[in-house]
């Protein structure tokens, strides 16, 4: 199985506190690592969970709230001293380039790399990179600014040979791509080998949403339909949903109804209020609605 796992490196909201770092997460699909936020102190959280800062050519950023992207200019200052030569690429909202290549400039006047923003439209569902194992899109958020989570997922893979059969069938190797691709095999003879003979079926494609910072918005729900893990803001509990309300937020039951509601296989809560010493409340209130609910926890590593 290829690898595609979230590492949480920070899950807290804006206030920071002793248990929780600010917003930040890794995806690492083969060996690829693309991050969501990059809230204060998330490099320090890179290398206590050991990964590969080379191997880290996207950042994601889902909005301008300084706990999601003030660890930017840190991040990329420490990649300059490890002698990154190789380009990165910030994906963020128009005023991301504006606001961070300034402090780059100064504070990297001699980066031996090059940064490109990549901007993109929050109010928009649309795809924002491609490579060839995924895709990203954007899925627009209801926030006190301009905000916008993601979708990671997977693109359809190819089927797995049967070995035994195409040795059996002497299968040339130079037909085994198109095999894979879905082609029958004519024998010399001109007989016609089934492809369901030859191979059998990848993986499903895996999906992962990120939906965060947000109030409760049923317009995510057809985009995040069916995907295999959703990460969905809990910053309140149902007691202070009036805060909620007033700071464009949700509560961890209004999570889990999101996640009912998308038909999603699990739910992952952050973006934690410093207000609750312990989450297991938030956690509680959402499992009566969607039984396959967690919290978030930094340094927490979960298989999509």
């Amino acid at each position: 199985m290829d690898r595609f796992e979230l590492n949480i490196l920070g899950c807290g909201s804006a206030l920071p506190t002793f248990k929780h770092n600010l917003s930040s997460q890794v995806i690492n699909i083969r060996d690829k690592l693309y991050m969501i936020d990059c809230g204060e102190g998330t490099q320090l959280q890179f290398r206590i969970m050991r990964l590969n800062f080379n191997r880290l050519s996207h950042i994601f950023i889902s909005h301008l709230h300084s706990d999601h992207c003030l660890g930017l200019p840190g991040l990329i200052s420490t990649m300059g001293l490890l002698g990154r030569t190789a380009e990165l690429h910030i994906h963020a909202m128009p005023d991301a380039e504006k606001i961070f290549k300034p402090l780059l400039e100064y504070f990297c006047k001699e980066l031996p790399f090059k940064v490109f923003f990549h901007s993109f439209n929050p109010q928009k569902n649309e795809l924002i990179f491609e490579d060839r194992t995924l895709s990203v899109y954007t899925i627009p958020l209801k926030h006190r600014v301009p905000t916008a989570g993601f979708l990671f997922e997977e693109k359809p893979k190819s089927a797995h040979i049967i070995r035994e059969m195409t040795d059996f069938y002497q299968v040339p190797v130079s037909q085994m791509k198109a095999i894979k691709e879905g082609a029958d095999f004519i024998t010399p003879s001109g007989e016609i080998i089934s492809n369901k003979r030859l191979t059998r079926p990848a993986e499903a494609p895996h999906k992962y949403a990120y939906c965060s910072d947000t109030a409760y918005s049923e317009k995510v729900i057809p985009i995040i339909e069916n995907v295999d893990l959703l990460y969905h803001e809990a910053t309140f509990c149902e007691s202070d949903l009036a805060r909620a309300r007033e700071t464009f937020h949700s509560s961890a039951s209004q999570a889990a109804d999101i996640a009912l509601k998308a038909r999603v296989k699990r739910l992952i809560l952050g973006h934690f209020s410093a207000r609750y010493p312990d989450e297991s409340v938030l956690l509680k209130e959402a499992k009566k609605i969607f039984p396959e609910t967690l919290l978030a926890n930094e340094k927490m590593t979960i298989k999509i």
